[in-house]
């Protein structure tokens, strides 16, 4: 078993008064090279976004971008000719692929949005750029491991071209589970989005990461009522 712990407070920061984001790995001024991606995950951006703010018109290609409201209204434009607004309960998928261009902004004038965007390597390059959101909430499963992301187009959530698996751990306190790897030779990225929790003798503290590989599965046990986001993803870039 091989580990690694990103204390919350040791990310990335960035202000730019109307947006403020923490970085996991190395993201634009943020550089880290000990902390460049885990597996093919690749940026996991944890971002506050101002009221009626936003991110202009800019280009992605070959990346699978996933968003994951938690507070607010998100406001998506995209050169494929989407247009929606994506809240807390969705999750968001782009496969960049051959090249996309897209704005997001706060769609509210009097709150401000909060939302995880997570980048991963595909696992191949040039497909046909394309979206979806899916509302998850409607389909939560409290204290079990709920599917948001897969590699399956008919699978629970949103499908990415890659042999990963994201799921939402909604715990009570004292809830322990099991969690099995699906994919020999993956590895497991768990970020905590609210509350305690711990795998092995490791506790992970709010918005903490912690990387688990070279194992067939591990115990996670929430310390406290919480709400916990796993990735699992391939180990070798492709």
């Amino acid at each position: 078993m091989k580990t690694i712990y990103h204390a919350a407070g040791s990310r990335g920061f960035a202000d730019h008064g109307w947006l403020k984001s923490n970085h996991t790995f190395s993201f634009a001024n943020y550089y880290n090279r000990d902390r460049m991606h885990f597996g093919v995950l690749r940026v996991i951006n944890d971002d506050f976004v101002d009221k009626g703010k936003g991110f202009g018109t800019h280009p992605h290609n070959d990346m699978e971008i996933i968003s994951l409201p938690l507070e607010g209204e998100l406001e998506h434009r995209d050169s494929m000719g989407n247009g929606s607004i994506i809240r807390q309960g969705d999750v968001q998928v782009m496969s960049a692929g051959t090249g996309i261009t897209h704005s997001e902004f706060n769609a509210r004038q009097d709150q401000p949005v909060k939302f995880l965007q997570i980048w991963v390597f595909p696992r191949e390059k040039g497909v046909k750029p394309r979206y979806d959101q899916v509302r998850i909430a409607d389909l939560a499963k409290p204290n079990d491991f709920q599917q948001i992301v897969s590699p399956n187009p008919d699978g629970d959530g949103v499908w990415i071209h890659q042999d990963a698996w994201f799921h939402l751990a909604n715990f009570d306190k004292g809830v322990t589970k099991e969690y099995d790897v699906k994919k020999k030779g993956n590895g497991v990225y768990l970020f905590v989005i609210r509350g305690k929790a711990k795998v092995s003798t490791q506790t992970l503290n709010e918005r903490d990461g912690y990387g688990i590989w070279d194992i067939g599965g591990f115990t996670l046990e929430a310390l406290e009522d919480s709400e916990i986001l796993l990735m699992e993803v391939p180990m070798e870039l492709p």
